[in-house]
């Protein structure tokens, strides 16, 4: 019955191990510094994330011992000293001190007052010889070093580059000023006084005798106007020795630079086999080409790409299709259908990269061949064609005779007639002319069955070049070997002008570009302008351009008034023209 009180009491912890919580109640006072502590971190783990200097790993860093090395010496004084010496600087210093010890010792040397004992001066003779061959030794080697290297440097042939092309505008200034139609730089000449009163005498004489003679021989039935007919003036040539010997085969102007233009050159004589050359020049220099490619056969077609002006397409006498990269310094090929199955069996007399639709930057690459086909090539990692149209030989309209058998067919090589040229037509980018070897001019479609439209008749020999008129788009004109040129309209199949003014090939022709009745052609010895609204009977020009050889190929400017003319001597002339009347917008319009 005894009461006892019974006190529970908690003994001491024992902690074996001791992990702090991570989590905190937001109820004590600690809890605010926690969430400051945790915004501050987030805001780091977040400015790390988009920073190029940090990157998550796990690394253990050891710290190495450290190391003390201490080093005491004098404190070294400094002095910077510099003058330029040449090579001539060094020699004459050399002779200098032969000379002038030899000059103060001679007078010396009676009186008994020299110092240097005869040793001392054998010694002096005997190293001067040696010092005297061994620098000039080493001075050619150096100079033949340093001058190898500043001679096979860039920055020496891009300078002479400039300066070259500086030289150039400088000769030529006149002649391109007349290109550009800007007026010409005259240098005025300085000249004393007495010289100037001199010069304003005679040119005051002469001004009178011009008087006197133009009233005594003035003719009353002389017009005013004449002798201001077209003429031909030449402002230069391009041409190199490289050159020479060589035959203008085609020429094409850059698409985007108007002042670089593209010539082919094929051997003069087929007998004679030579490498073809494909050259690129500029106006900044007429007298040697910006790029020179060498082909192992002639050259007979040449043309710019619109869509890659750099890429230039090479069309070659044994049917190889090349295309070059007229910005590399280098002058390998970029594409070859050498390894195509496709390729040219014949020579490829035109290729020309055509736009798939008008205003569409996308092309292709047409070329036509002496095997017969009309081939269009595509670039992928190799330079691969398909056909778009095998020309075949036609059958002569003659009528058979009552008595006369039937001839057997011709062997399966007759049957496809050589391609000579052709022409898409300006605004339809699926129409163009075929020119062939037998005369005849096919006008093709490349979409749809039926690929011949329609053949025109009138040539008796090849066909050299067909050009759509490109303001007057249903016309054309066409030349030949048989001495004469044609005027086509595309719905009939007779031609409506024949034009012949000398017995000779005619090689190629052109339209101007800013007349609907002038055009150009030249043949073997003669260039001729014809001006339709003129004259359809006579040319309004024509002269002997080459004097050297035969002409071959011509080519409109396309910012300039100027005809440019390649012969068979591997000369291209620059000619401007002068006095050519251009016709107004009502006879263009009069003629479409």
């Amino acid at each position: 019955e005894q009461r006892l009180e019974i006190v529970l009491a908690e003994t001491r912890t024992l902690w074996l191990l001791l992990l702090p919580p991570a989590l905190l109640s937001t109820e004590p006072q600690e809890a605010g510094t926690v969430l400051e502590r945790n915004k501050i971190y987030a805001e780091i783990c977040n400015a790390k994330i988009g920073s190029e200097y940090f990157e998550e790993k796990m690394v253990q860093t050891i710290s190495g011992a450290a190391k003390t090395k201490e080093v005491q010496c004098e404190t070294i004084t400094v002095a910077e000293k510099g003058m330029m010496v040449t090579s001539w600087d060094l020699d004459n210093s050399l002779e200098a001190s032969e000379t002038e010890p030899a000059q103060t010792e001679e007078p010396r040397a009676p009186a008994g007052k020299s110092s240097k004992s005869p040793s001392a001066e054998e010694h002096r003779q005997a190293v001067l010889p040696a010092r005297e061959s061994a620098v000039p030794a080493g001075s050619h080697k150096e100079k033949e070093c340093s001058s190898e290297e500043i001679l096979t440097s860039a920055n020496l042939q891009q300078d002479l580059v400039v300066m070259e092309r500086i030289l150039m505008e400088n000769i030529f200034q006149p002649k391109l000023a007349l290109y550009r139609q800007i007026p010409v730089l005259i240098e005025p000449v300085v000249t004393s006084e007495a010289e100037e009163e001199a010069e304003e005498d005679e040119d005051e004489e002469e001004k009178e005798e011009e008087k006197q003679e133009g009233t005594s021989l003035s003719d009353p039935k002389q017009s005013p106007a004449e002798g201001a007919g077209p003429r031909l003036e030449q402002l230069w040539s391009y041409r190199c020795d490289l050159t020479r010997g060589h035959r203008v085969s085609s020429m094409a102007w850059n698409k985007v630079n108007p002042d670089l233009v593209a010539v082919g050159y094929r051997e003069f004589v087929s007998r004679d086999h030579k490498e073809g050359l494909a050259c690129c020049w500029s106006l900044k220099n007429p007298m040697w080409p910006e790029r020179i490619f060498r082909c192992d056969h002639g050259v007979t077609a040449v043309d710019f790409s619109l869509a890659s002006p750099n890429l230039l397409a090479v069309g070659m006498a044994n049917g190889c299709v090349a295309i070059y990269d007229v910005q590399s310094p280098k002058d390998t090929v970029l594409l070859d259908s050498s390894a195509s199955l496709n390729k040219h069996k014949g020579p490829v007399w035109q290729l020309r990269w055509v736009e798939q639709d008008r205003g569409d930057k996308r092309e292709r690459l047409m070329c036509i061949s002496g095997d017969g086909r009309m081939t269009q090539w595509f670039i992928q990692q190799r330079l691969d064609c398909f056909d778009v149209m095998k020309i075949k030989r036609t059958e002569s309209g003659k009528k058979k005779l009552p008595g006369e058998r039937e001839r057997k067919s011709e062997s399966p090589i007759s049957q496809q007639a050589a391609g000579m040229c052709f022409d898409f037509h300006p605004e339809d980018a699926d129409i163009f002319l075929a020119g062939t070897e037998e005369g005849h001019i096919h006008c093709c479609s490349c979409s749809g069955k039926e690929q011949i439209l329609g053949t025109y008749r009138g040539h008796k020999g090849p066909v050299y070049k067909v050009a759509w008129n490109p303001c007057s788009t249903d016309t054309f004109l066409s030349c030949s070997a048989d001495w004469s040129i044609l005027l086509w309209h595309r719905h009939s199949h007779t031609p409506l002008l024949t034009f012949t003014s000398v017995t000779a090939f005619v090689h190629d022709i052109q339209w101007a570009p800013q007349s609907t009745f002038t055009f150009a052609a030249v043949n073997e010895r003669r260039v001729e302008i014809w001006d339709l609204s003129v004259s359809i009977f006579q040319p309004v020009l024509s002269c002997a351009a080459s004097p050297e050889g035969n002409l071959s190929s011509l080519l409109f400017a396309r910012n300039a008034e100027c005809l440019l003319l390649g012969d068979s001597c591997g000369q291209v002339g620059v000619w401007q023209l002068h006095n050519l009347a251009v016709p107004s917008t009502e006879q263009v319009c009069a003629q479409r």
